[in-house]
Formats: structure tokens, C-alpha cells, sequence
């Protein structure tokens, strides 16, 4: 009886935060930060070793004269003389460029011979463009505690360093364009589908991890038919309700995209992120970009 009572009061809870939000009573962010802070290592968020293989860079923003780091892993496959695909891997809200460089996503790039590139998004919670719902908590933190000076644009700066890291990568390395793709973890999600909307000539294919896209209209995917989407989220995700990601990929059906909605039993909202990896990288493997698109 207790356990059918926690679980009934957690289904509410999850309920009530996607129509606070829907509503426009409360911020992505705030509702994000109702969640509890500490998840483990590896998990998307919060502190971590950083990989080995991983390389940390750092370039200095123009717009705001900032240095701003981004993670950066180059599979020992990569050559000089040959184009090599490139995934762009958003974190999510309080994560780090490294939040996705990690685990079995660095052993896939590995062996599919992938680089794979961390941007910060200016800072953690840049949402990488994707417009606010104007209701949220201002310049206050993620739980509504002290100031955190954030810039009156940072949404725009988020956009613009995420899009500076891809030029970077693409000096630096021999990039494959037709096979350049983007994924991203819950505000890195929701920064995935802003991007894949609005800068589509970039990305072969994408791939949106429990997408927090509260603030967005899956119907803005109509001017992106055309290019292939994977959702993946977990029906045990109590930051965003599994119901997000349902809508979105029932947009993509209805607009005939070619696309692969999966839904984790038990998935929660951090380790969908480990579970989808090996689906993620086979869903990228099968697309390329046209030359026409």
C-alpha cells in the first residue's frame, strides 16, 4: 500500500510540473531544478572525471572577449586525408562540455571513427538558443538562490558558441559535412531541436535525449522534413514527463519524417542516456546528408 502510494503521488507530481509549465506558471529550468541535484557519475550532469581520451580546449569569445572551453575526442580511426563524421553532443541543464564525452559514447565514436565535440553553450544553462517562456526566475540560479550575473542575452550567446565550436572543429580537422549530426541531453535536447530547426543545412541527422523542448512548438519540425530525428526518453522520467517526448515524435508521424521515436521501461531521466547511446549511433550510421539539402 505504501509503495502503490508513492507511486501514485510521483505520477502526480509529474503531471502537475508538464501543466505548470504548458501553462507558462512555471519556467523549464525552475521545473528542472525541482529534481533532485545529486544523480551518479556518468550520468549527464554533475561532476565527473573527465576521460582520458577526451581533449579540453578553450577559444576566446568575440562577443563577450571570454575564453570558453569545449571537449573535444578523436577516434584513433580519424586520418589527415580522409573526411571524418562529426557528432555535436549538447548537456543538459548544470552539465559540462564533457557531460556526453563519456562511456559508451566515446567507445562508439571509437569504433565508428567519429570525432566528437563538447560545446559549453557559453555556460550551463545557456539552452543553446531556445527562446524562454518569459515566466522563469530571471537572473536568479537554477533553485531560485543567489544571483548568477547571467548576461540579459544569454540564450543568443549560447546559440553563437555552440555555433563557433562547430566552425572550430571544422578548421581543425578534416570534417565529412554530409555526415555531421547533432544530439543533445534535456535542455541539450530541447537545444537540438532549436538548432535542427534553425540551422538544418548543418546536420546529416539528430538525435534528442528526454528533450526538456518545453518553451518550443513540435510544429515548427515542418520546415524540416526532411531531415531524419531519433528521440529517445524513459518512461520513468520524473524532470520531463515521457508525454514530451510522445508529442514530439507523433509530430514527426504526422509530417511523414523519417525519424525512430524509443521509449526505456524504467528509463529515468539520466541513464536513457547510456541506454539509447548504441540505437543513437546506428540511427546516425544509416544517414547521410544529400547534396542537395
Amino acid at each position: 500500500m505504501a509503495r502503490r502510494s508513492s507511486l501514485l503521488a510521483k505520477a502526480a507530481r509529474i503531471v502537475t510540473l508538464g501543466l505548470l509549465v504548458q501553462a507558462g506558471l512555471l519556467d523549464a529550468p525552475a521545473a528542472l531544478a525541482q529534481q533532485p541535484a545529486a544523480q551518479a557519475p556518468g550520468r549527464g550532469r554533475g561532476p565527473a572525471p573527465v576521460d582520458p581520451r577526451v581533449q579540453m580546449r578553450e577559444y576566446r569569445f568575440a562577443d563577450t572577449d571570454e575564453t570558453i572551453p569545449y571537449a573535444v575526442f578523436v577516434s584513433s580511426k580519424v586520418r589527415n586525408e580522409t573526411r571524418a563524421p562529426l557528432i555535436v553532443a549538447l548537456h543538459g541543464l548544470g552539465g559540462s562540455p564533457t557531460s556526453l564525452l563519456r562511456g559508451n559514447a566515446l567507445d562508439l565514436a571509437e569504433e565508428g571513427g567519429y570525432i566528437l565535440v563538447g560545446p559549453m553553450g557559453y555556460n550551463p544553462r545557456g539552452w543553446y538558443g531556445v527562446p524562454s517562456t518569459g515566466r522563469g526566475r530571471g537572473g536568479r540560479g537554477r533553485a531560485g538562490g543567489a544571483p548568477n550575473n547571467d548576461p540579459p542575452n544569454l540564450r543568443e550567446l549560447s546559440e553563437k558558441d555552440t555555433m563557433n565550436v562547430l566552425a572550430l572543429v571544422r578548421q581543425a580537422f578534416n570534417v565529412d559535412d554530409s555526415r555531421t549530426y547533432l544530439m543533445g541531453h534535456s535542455m541539450g535536447g530541447a537545444g537540438t531541436f532549436h538548432l535542427a530547426v534553425k540551422h538544418p543545412e548543418h546536420w546529416a541527422a539528430t538525435a534528442s535525449i528526454a528533450p526538456a523542448a518545453f518553451g518550443l512548438d513540435p510544429a515548427s519540425l515542418s520546415a524540416v522534413t526532411g531531415l531524419p530525428m531519433m528521440i529517445v526518453h524513459g518512461d520513468e522520467d520524473t524532470a520531463v514527463p515521457v508525454a514530451v517526448g510522445r508529442t514530439w515524435a507523433e509530430t514527426m508521424r504526422e509530417l511523414g519524417m523519417t525519424h525512430e521515436y524509443i521509449e526505456v521501461p524504467g528509463g529515468d531521466h539520466g541513464n536513457v542516456i547510456g541506454i539509447g547511446m548504441p540505437d543513437i549511433f546506428a540511427f546516425f550510421a544509416k544517414h547521410s546528408k544529400p547534396a542537395s539539402r
